[in-house]
């Protein structure tokens, strides 16, 4: 097992070297189990595969930091790859209360995060540019704080919240850079000529996620317009959530259970999971 240093040498790693990497989000502990065993190289969490695996809509408010970094510890624990979090705006409109997310997300294992420039708020979705390079500065202090490098993910928001404006993307993302952002993101941009503009624009490495907003594009693709890192959000839990809803509507509708012939084996579940730790009597 890899302790935390290690783990964040060998993702700042995966950063620096030629190429592209797939970051994959699962959202709890056995989904880590799964995706850790498949070969990718590190894991990110999803704050919107948490809200529904808790019964929550993915919505401001809906999760606490509480939430946030004990879903993240569980993830850490489970797995040896190195995991980054979704750490949402970051639990707080000051920089001060930023910098305390990003230390709250070092002391559970984690050694990256992501805090977006999104208030939250309807009349006013997006902090100020000032406000916003702020908060990414307290980010990206606060990491230097601690003995390993912790890769601060800056994201902007626009095309999120509906502000379809790539000029004012790259211009935030370019002072998230010069604040002392690792990596940069900007979710849902709309199509590849976008991307393209994005990764030209900036020096650091840029995230992009497939499945929320834009289009759909193959790994290779997305390495030839410059993109260094590709996320998942929460479309493998959207994913899990539509074979359940299709395996249930079989039952519900027709009184058959053919999706069993579909369903991992049981087998194969089982052994993507921790062994089970057995105390001797003396022990206990």
């Amino acid at each position: 097992m890899m302790d935390q240093s290690e783990k964040a040498a060998h993702f700042e790693a995966l950063h620096e070297r030629p190429g592209t990497f797939v970051i994959p989000n699962p959202w709890d502990a056995g989904s880590a189990r799964v995706l850790s065993s498949m070969g990718f190289e590190a894991l990110a969490t999803t704050s919107a595969g948490l809200a529904f695996s808790l019964g929550r809509r993915d919505a401001e408010g809906a999760l606490t930091r509480d939430d946030i970094l004990t879903n993240a510890k569980a993830i850490v624990d489970a797995t040896d790859l190195p995991v980054s979090a979704d750490l949402e705006n970051g639990f707080g409109q000051s920089p001060d209360e930023v910098a305390e997310t990003i230390r709250r997300a070092a002391s559970v294992g984690l050694v990256g995060g992501s805090i977006e420039d999104a208030t939250g708020s309807p009349d006013k979705p997006i902090y100020d540019l000032s406000h916003a390079v702020e908060r990414i500065t307290a980010a990206a202090e606060a990491a230097r704080e601690f003995p390993f490098r912790f890769m601060v993910v800056a994201r902007c928001e626009n095309f999120s919240v509906k502000r379809d404006d790539l000029e004012d993307t790259i211009r935030r993302l370019q002072a998230f850079e010069r604040a002392g952002a690792d990596v940069l993101y900007a979710p849902a941009l709309p199509d590849l000529d976008a991307i393209r503009t994005v990764c030209a624009s900036v020096g650091k490495p840029v995230n992009v996620v497939m499945g929320f907003g834009g289009g759909l594009y193959p790994v290779q693709t997305l390495a030839e317009a410059g993109v260094k890192r590709i996320s998942i959000g929460g479309s493998f839990a959207r994913a899990a959530l539509a074979g359940l809803a299709r395996a249930a509507r079989e039952v519900r509708d027709h009184g058959t259970f053919t999706y069993v012939e579909e369903a991992m084996p049981f087998s194969e579940a089982n052994g993507y999971m921790a062994p089970v730790s057995r105390k001797s009597e003396s022990d206990s």
